[in-house]
Formats: C-alpha cells, sequence, structure tokens
C-alpha cells in the first residue's frame, strides 16, 4: 500500500479535511467518514475543542484516538496571534504539537501574510511544535519555511474558498522539485479533478474544507476526493505519456493485417 508519512507518522490517506462550514456536527462527521481522511484540521478560534464547556465538543465525534486532529490558527493576522492560538490547542489537546500555522495577510482575500508566517514559525519550531504551514505559491518562501524546520510546505492552489483550482502549476513544481518535506496543496481546489491535478504533479496530499462542505452534497463530494486523491496518486506513480502535437507512429501495428 503506498502510504504518506509525516512528522514520523505513517499514514494511508493523503486527504487532509478541515471541519468548517457544514451544517452540523453530524454532517461534519458523515463527510469526513466517505472521505477517508485520517487527518482532521480544527480553527481554534472558531471550534469548539474543549476550550467552552458549554458548547458542544467536536471531538466527541472526531475521538483523537481514531484521527490525528490537526490545530489550526484560521482568522490569526500576526504571528504573536497564531502563537498564542497553537498553545491553547496544545494544552486542550494534552501536550499534541503537531499543528497548521497560517497566518493571513487581509480579510478579503485571506492571502498569507508570509512576513508573519515566518516569524511565527520561527518561534514555534523553537517551542517544538511540528508546524505544517500555510503559504503563497512563491518557491523561495517555500524554502525558507522548510529550512526553518517546518514538517510540511503547504501553498495555496488558489485563494481559500474560492474553488478555482491550481491557478500557477509551474510554481507548485518548482516548491516539489526543491522540497525535502513533504508539500500539499491547501486552499482552491473545488472539484475531484482539481484534487487529482495536485497529486499528479507530484504533491503528497492535499487539505480541503470549502470544496466539501460547501458542495450540494457534501458526503458525495467527500467520497469523490478520496478517489481522485487516489487516482490521482497513482497517475502520478504509473507516469503519464509524453506529450506531443501528433504521433508519427501508429499505437496499432502496421503489419500481419487482414489482406496484407
Amino acid at each position: 500500500m503506498d502510504t504518506f508519512n509525516l512528522a514520523g507518522k505513517t499514514y494511508h490517506s493523503r486527504l487532509l479535511i478541515g471541519t468548517g462550514k457544514y451544517r452540523d456536527f453530524n454532517e461534519t462527521r458523515q463527510a469526513i467518514d466517505a472521505s477517508g481522511a485520517q487527518i482532521v484540521t480544527v480553527a481554534i478560534r472558531r471550534i469548539n475543542i474543549g476550550q467552552n464547556p458549554s458548547e458542544p465538543n467536536l471531538l466527541d465525534i472526531l475521538p483523537p484516538d481514531r484521527y490525528t486532529i490537526l490545530p489550526n490558527t484560521a482568522g490569526c493576522y500576526s504571528a504573536e496571534e497564531a502563537v498564542r492560538t497553537l498553545k491553547l490547542a496544545r494544552e486542550l489537546l494534552d501536550g499534541h504539537n503537531l499543528v497548521k500555522l497560517e497566518v493571513l495577510g487581509d480579510p478579503h482575500t485571506l492571502f498569507p501574510n508570509v512576513t508573519e508566517t515566518l516569524k511565527a514559525a520561527e518561534t514555534l519550531v523553537k517551542e517544538d511544535f511540528k508546524v505544517m504551514v500555510y503559504t503563497s505559491d512563491d518557491p523561495i518562501i517555500a524554502k525558507r519555511l522548510e529550512e526553518i524546520g517546518c514538517v510540511a510546505i503547504m501553498p495555496l492552489a488558489s485563494l481559500i474558498g474560492s474553488g478555482m483550482g491550481i491557478l500557477n502549476p509551474w510554481n507548485i513544481q518548482l516548491i516539489l522539485d526543491n522540497a525535502h518535506v513533504p508539500v500539499l496543496v491547501d486552499a482552491g481546489v473545488g472539484t475531484a479533478s482539481e484534487a487529482a491535478q495536485a497529486m499528479e504533479l507530484g504533491c503528497d496530499g492535499v487539505l480541503m474544507n470549502t470544496a466539501i462542505a460547501a458542495a450540494k452534497n457534501p458526503i458525495l463530494m467527500a467520497s469523490a476526493m478520496k478517489k481522485a486523491i487516489e487516482a490521482g496518486r497513482e497517475a502520478y506513480l504509473a507516469g503519464r505519456m509524453p506529450k506531443k502535437l501528433y504521433s508519427a507512429s501508429a499505437s496499432s501495428p502496421s503489419t500481419g493485417l487482414l489482406g496484407t
């Protein structure tokens, strides 16, 4: 079986799922079940995992002994805010240190603030967090984040929640060519073919939320994304035929035909 190693742990699913924007926790659970995901990301500033005892707790339907809970800093706009949020998450999850860092630049586009991201990454790595980091598709920034010590680089395909797909596959390829840690596309995938495209490029995985949660049938879309990730990975491993304008040789033999 083709497996995926992240921060010293092996996974068989390369699809990572967010937990926001669903109608309720029941739909969240059904979608995650259909996706086959083993890593589930949670926005600490938006979803309760114990910080609000009077509210429903997501961990009641997604137990940490079954899933790897990946706390993230969605909604943070400074390094200080992001670091503080992940320290809270580590307390709530009994010392869990695998986290997803994202520091946003503005509330309109949700584009990453790479300066604050770099600053937060340096602090978190020094404090023994295993940092998966959302960033732009800039290969230089991606390499710098790896050098800082991040365990996975997560460039956007396009803007968060846009569903525009992979707008710059060449930059993603440059990041892949120079990375020595897992590279996962994060943000912008809208449908199954785009998830497959990310995997065919050689990405180690894809993280998505809106593409599933905002679908007309989230459960069915989760199932489609599972298949797309698997198909894209197999196509990458198989190696596609080269592209060319036309083929000078027929794919079928030209001798031994009837009448020859």
